[in-house]
């Protein structure tokens, strides 16, 4: 157990780093592209908010995952990992990534409905997948944890 608590702390850092590059991309980056791209391609203008609205909630989704992240540790750092407690935070992760591929998905087919070049469809297809392997392997981890802490309290009633 040593070497995960050794982990929590540069873990710890680069949540906190990675939060903070997600929080200027949600305030000033993407509001700001999108402006940009709508001044310069008056054709695509109309897309400005609709694509704002879906990368915003792509990165919140992200954010969420940061956090219950974070919370995880805490239950690492204070060896509490192997208790109900944790599977409430997966369950969040598990949550914002489904919610995330969600709305990819309506994007995939509603750019491969009106593409008439098959590079951003398949790139988003392939996004799709790489999220969807994702979203299986936290059923496992899950499923993983839950057959942990139910052993680990049995042993605990047992001792």
């Amino acid at each position: 157990m040593e070497i995960e608590r050794r982990a929590v702390l540069p873990l710890r850092v680069s949540l906190v780093v990675l939060f903070a590059v997600l929080l200027l991309l949600q305030t000033m980056s993407l509001p700001g592209q999108f402006a940009h791209m709508a001044e310069t391609s008056p054709g695509d203008a109309h897309l400005r908010w609709p694509l704002t609205a879906v990368s915003i909630y792509w990165v919140l989704c992200i954010q969420v995952v940061v956090v219950a992240t974070w919370k995880l540790l805490t239950l690492v750092k204070d060896d509490r990992i192997f208790t109900d407690a944790s599977l409430i935070w997966v369950d969040v992760i598990l949550g914002a990534i489904v919610a995330a591929w969600g709305v990819l998905v309506l994007v995939l087919v509603l750019v491969g409905v009106n593409a008439n070049d098959p590079g951003l469809p398949l790139l988003l297809f392939l996004v799709v997948v790489i999220i969807t392997v994702a979203a299986l392997l936290m059923v496992v981890m899950r499923a993983l944890l839950r057959q942990a802490t139910s052993l680990r309290s049995e042993m605990d009633t047992v001792v």
